[in-house]
């Protein structure tokens, strides 16, 4: 079976990566087709190939700050529709193509291969920071679709309830565990954090985005200062996409409330695979108090790593929680955050039955080989159902 795997704007490598490799194991010729990811080294193929397609003239622009690089946006936009044309005529050697993302939804919907089944993975089912329009456009792109892809029963009730998606083409099929520093050196810690000392850490990573609750999460880390047990720390570390500067005023306030010690550590870059492992190493648990979300390649990362989670009650979350892995609590609710922190932190053997059963679960339900034989399943019904023409 050929199989395109599509993600333009590389936005998920470590999936994307997981994804090919899993299908590839299993028996299908897949091809990623993406774009050079300018942060850091992409995931090398393994049993699959990929084809850097898309906006070759301004991945070519490093990522940072100035006015080149904020040309970077307008130079994608000028290239995405003769590379979306040229894609389509590149879909033809598929028998089926899976879209991961399609990052310019009112323009995409027009721009889509024909002749062969569509899939479309909804990572997102309706976009948490929309442009005008864009929500719109994102229905569209459904009903264009053959199937559409979720990670939790929770987007499946979103699909077909809050947007009138035909339940017969919705299909839930979990994300798997991504463990991105496989086959690299070994773990290594941010030189930022080489003072920290050696109590429990709580740690938040990721890109910093105003919907993920990084204030609920200072705000419940003042309020369980004084209950934490010594030395506890809390560790907020990824790239901004976001103002920071109240983040960092806060984390700032909260060090200084606790005695001096500055228990709260601010690491506002991108991290490298290598020292996600070494954050994951070091954490006793990974909190991510987001305000909204389906699923969270996050948290699968944690899990694959066999760490405890505590998790707000949003999206997919409670699904996750159901395995013994993960906590929830209230989203937006400061003090329930506040005494999971406490209640977790004050007790190792909680944390290591938690992950222990996250170790399961990254070896049972979002094991990849699992995952990679249900989309099979669901390619080939499509094929039956819709032959390449």
């Amino acid at each position: 079976m050929r199989v395109h795997v599509v993600d333009p704007s590389a936005y998920t490598p470590p999936y994307d990566h997981a994804l090919c490799r899993a299908l590839a194991a299993a028996g299908a010729q897949v091809t990623l087709y993406t774009s050079r990811f300018t942060h850091a080294d992409a995931p090398v193929p393994r049993g699959y190939a990929r084809r850097e397609h898309f906006y070759r003239a301004a991945t070519r622009i490093a990522a940072g700050e100035g006015a080149r690089a904020r040309a970077r946006g307008p130079l994608k936009l000028a290239e995405h529709v003769p590379d979306m044309l040229r894609y389509r005529r590149a879909a033809r050697a598929a028998e089926i193509v899976h879209f991961q993302w399609l990052p310019v939804q009112p323009l995409d919907v027009h721009l889509l291969p024909s002749g062969r089944p569509l899939l479309l993975s909804a990572h997102d089912v309706l976009p948490r920071e929309p442009r005008p329009g864009q929500a719109r456009a994102q229905r569209r792109l459904y009903e264009r679709m053959d199937a559409i892809v979720v990670h939790s029963e929770h987007g499946r009730e979103r699909l077909t309830g809050e947007l009138g998606i035909a339940p017969a083409r919705v299909y839930v099929i979990p994300h798997g565990v991504l463990r991105p520093w496989e086959g690299l050196d070994g773990p290594r810690l941010p030189p930022e954090l080489a003072g920290a000392g050696g109590g429990p850490v709580a740690l938040f990573f990721g890109l910093l985005r105003p919907y993920k609750g990084l204030e609920d999460l200072l705000a419940a880390w003042r309020e369980a200062a004084a209950r934490l047990p010594p030395g506890a720390e809390l560790w907020i570390a990824g790239m901004p996409r976001m103002d920071i500067g109240p983040l960092r005023a806060a984390a700032t306030v909260v060090g200084d409330r606790a005695g001096g010690e500055r228990p709260v550590r601010l690491l506002s870059r991108f991290l490298a695979e290598e020292e996600i492992h070494a954050l994951l190493a070091r954490a006793s648990l990974v909190a991510l108090p987001y305000r909204q979300i389906e699923q969270s390649g996050v948290a699968f990362t944690a899990l694959g790593a066999g760490v405890p989670l505590l998790l707000s009650d949003v999206g997919g979350f409670p699904e996750l929680a159901r395995t013994g892995a993960a906590r929830t609590f209230p989203a937006g609710d400061v003090r329930a955050l506040a005494a999971e922190l406490v209640g977790l932190l004050g007790d190792p053997p909680a944390l290591a039955a938690m992950a222990a059963r996250a170790r399961a679960a990254a070896a049972g339900p979002y094991a990849w080989e699992g995952i990679a034989r249900r989309t099979l399943a669901l390619y080939e019904r499509l094929l039956r159902e819709n032959p390449p023409r």
